[in-house]
């Protein structure tokens, strides 16, 4: 029996599906982002059908369950404590303690949803040659894979949400003058605003397949990607009317300061509930 055809697609040096054609006919096809999120591998169908089959073992899938329910958890909670913190700014009491604390608390889970992420790419399930079963690897709470697209995407996010803790934890400081205030507080949120927005994009690259977009609407993935993208559009809109003109003292427009973070927050609130059920749909059969 000969060995399978494999063909590689992806961007640049980064392979993000790899598919096998049999020799007896047939084909499986391993996509990284499917692997790391539903511990599975597809098999065509007719027309460009694709019909997910669980390949991990049951310990990978569960392991995959538990990240994927923890990091969905923690972006919808964030995102809702973000959005409830731009509802106080904008409608509440004005005192900027009272906004910050809670958007303090969204930052803590914005983290942990951060980090999870990043643990799920670490842990993911990786292809065997020929497209046979998922091999589950020892678990790590660290690594370094600059060649692989989800970890950057991942490593970007989580990044993006440590910088937002300094934006965040300036907050709470009293009496800064506006260079100070745009040094210590906007810069940082800008930089985060960067971070997540390259995050999504490397995310689209490794759901495409390519460096173009792609429209995939029948994909559950392509929508956690799009939603959250669009939430880290709104918050680098927010970012932008919050700086402070040297002039006057006085934010650029505070509505859409709030307003874009308000609605950027729910984008992620609702990318959060999306992640939830893009989960292993089932227990291994071996």
């Amino acid at each position: 029996m000969g060995h399978p055809e494999q063909r590689a697609e992806g961007a640049g040096p980064f392979t993000t599906r790899l598919t096998w054609h049999r020799p007896e006919g047939g084909a499986v096809v391993w996509e990284s982002r499917v692997a790391r999120r539903r511990g599975a591998l597809s098999v065509p169908g007719p027309g460009d059908s694709l019909t997910l089959s669980p390949a991990a073992d049951d310990e990978a899938l569960g392991r995959l369950r538990r990240l994927n329910a923890i990091a969905s958890v923690a972006f919808v909670i964030g995102g809702a404590l973000f959005a409830l913190g731009a509802a106080v700014a904008q409608f509440g009491s004005g005192d900027p303690l009272e906004s910050a604390s809670i958007y303090f608390a969204g930052g803590l889970f914005f983290n942990t949803g951060g980090y999870t992420s990043l643990l799920q790419v670490l842990n993911a399930p990786q292809h065997s040659q020929g497209g046979g079963p998922l091999v589950t690897n020892r678990w790590r709470w660290w690594g370094y894979e600059p060649m692989s697209l989800a970890w950057l995407s991942a490593f970007a996010l989580f990044a993006g949400t440590l910088v937002f803790g300094v934006n965040l934890l300036d907050s709470f400081l009293q009496g800064l003058s506006v260079q100070q205030t745009n040094r210590l507080i906007w810069t940082p949120d800008v930089i985060g605003c960067l971070l997540f927005l390259a995050s999504g994009h490397l995310a689209f690259v490794e759901i495409c397949h390519r460096s173009r977009p792609c429209l995939r609407s029948r994909s559950l993935g392509w929508w956690v990607v799009a939603v959250n993208q669009l939430g880290s559009v709104l918050f680098m809109v927010s970012a932008l009317a919050a700086f402070t003109r040297p002039a006057t003292g006085s934010l650029v427009n505070t509505g859409i300061a709030n307003w874009g973070t308000l609605t950027g927050a729910l984008c992620f609130s609702a990318g959060g509930v999306l992640q939830a059920f893009e989960r292993p749909q089932g227990l291994s059969s071996k």
